[in-house]
């Protein structure tokens, strides 16, 4: 069976900075996004133990230190949260013998933060980076620039005209980005996410939280799925499944964060305080794990009215500007991600806050044609906002990009990719 070919991984960079610069690096992300593939690609002559592998993972919990002491820098150790507390222990004691950068290198499939096992954060010798799931760069052989030029010269946003057509967006969106499923049958896939869904659930979900009712999740996840893009309601999910009591709810729905399988955006607000009082939007972190709960294909989405096409494909642009972020030059400064609505009705799917305190906000139409209705709410935002907004995007399938108003910008979503 032939092998596939490797993917540059967009990330590598910023990773390899980081080794020069810390002494443990954490590569966080999903269960096969390819962190360990990534990983042995920068640690080069270094050491790998793999925590997947039974008695190297016995040997750990036995005996930590004496595993780890004394091999060729970088130490990469895959699926660090198996080993818990011990580990990390043993970690901090070798980086604290020595200040010397590029010693370890830990891959986790749950936030390394969060696991109940691991108190010990390594705050002051590690920093987090996170690999997502393939991005359509990364499959077409690019590195994305659209947010690096966004944040680079705020007043325009990046992109020309598309040949891409609404077939082959939802090619992408449906097939999603884990690299295993790439270019492989529809029928396949499907196989592939049931499986995937029941390892993460119970390999990574049950083994580390101890939680009762594993097998709720899947509905949990599924009803989730339902609501990607939208904004989340807990007591609606809880009323719709009946798992147990709201705070299992709760617990269980944080379980999947921490698995990387869903994600938030927060709500933005010029009054930081008020930012908590109103609901984040979910979304499911791949299009193609969220297409697959949703049980819909390329041809389904085609035919009118299906609700998802515009949950999808707003997932789907978020995902790729959320990935795109997690590699952003750091000599730019960092950017954050949030959602928008007011009382009145005034929203934007995404408001990427810029290093210069302005936003850019954008809003996402799974359709090939725009009118003025379309960005009517960039326009609103520019008013009320004035000097504090630094630009607008409509992103659609259709091909045209245009300047629609002052700073207003129309984009086909292929811009998002395009070199």
């Amino acid at each position: 069976m032939a092998t596939k070919p490797l993917i540059e991984r967009n990330i590598l960079p910023v990773l390899r900075e980081a080794l020069q610069a810390f002494r443990v690096v954490v590569l966080n992300g999903p269960r096969q996004s390819g962190k360990s593939t990534v990983a042995l690609q920068v640690a080069g002559e270094g050491s790998y133990i793999s925590l997947d592998e039974p008695a190297v993972l016995s040997a750990v919990k036995a005996d930590p230190m004496s595993l780890i002491q004394g091999r060729t820098a970088p130490v990469v150790i895959d699926e660090v949260q198996r080993a818990g507390e011990p580990l990390v222990q043993a970690v901090k004691r070798v980086v604290d013998d020595s200040r010397a950068p590029d010693r370890f290198l830990l891959t986790g499939s749950v936030n390394f933060l969060t696991v109940p096992t691991i108190s010990e954060s390594l705050a002051g010798r590690a920093v987090l980076l996170q690999l997502h799931p393939l991005s359509v760069g990364e499959l077409e052989g690019r590195r994305e620039v659209f947010l690096d030029k966004l944040v680079r010269d705020p007043g325009s946003a990046p992109g020309r005209d598309s040949d891409w057509e609404l077939g082959d967006y939802l090619k992408r969106v449906c097939e999603g980005g884990f690299p295993e499923v790439h270019n492989i049958p529809p029928q396949v896939r499907k196989n592939w996410f049931s499986s995937h869904i029941d390892t993460v659930v119970l390999r990574n979900v049950a083994a580390l939280t101890g939680a009762r009712r594993v097998e709720e999740l899947p509905r949990l996840l599924e009803s989730l799925a339902a609501r990607t893009a939208n904004e989340l309601v807990l007591s609606k999910v809880h009323n719709e499944i009946g798992l147990g009591s709201s705070l299992t709810t709760a617990d269980y729905f944080g379980h999947l964060q921490k698995t990387h399988l869903v994600h938030q955006l927060r709500p933005w607000s010029r009054n930081l305080t008020s930012r908590a009082k109103r609901r984040p939007k979910v979304y499911i972190a791949d299009t193609g794990l969220a297409a697959h709960l949703m049980v819909v294909s390329e041809k389904s989405l085609t035919r009118p009215p299906h609700t998802g096409l515009g949950q999808l494909m707003e997932t789907f642009v978020v995902n790729e500007i959320v990935k795109q972020a997690s590699w952003l030059d750091g000599s730019l400064g960092a950017v954050d991600l949030f959602h928008y609505r007011d009382r009145n009705g005034l929203k934007a799917d995404l408001i990427i806050s810029l290093p210069d305190g302005r936003i850019a906000a954008v809003e996402v139409k799974s359709s090939i044609t725009a009118s003025a209705k379309d960005w009517a709410n960039l326009e609103k935002l520019r008013d009320l906002l004035g000097d504090q907004f630094a630009c607008g995007v409509l992103f659609y399938s259709g091909p045209r990009a245009l300047g629609v108003g002052d700073r207003i910008h129309l984009r086909p979503i292929e811009s998002l990719w395009q070199t």
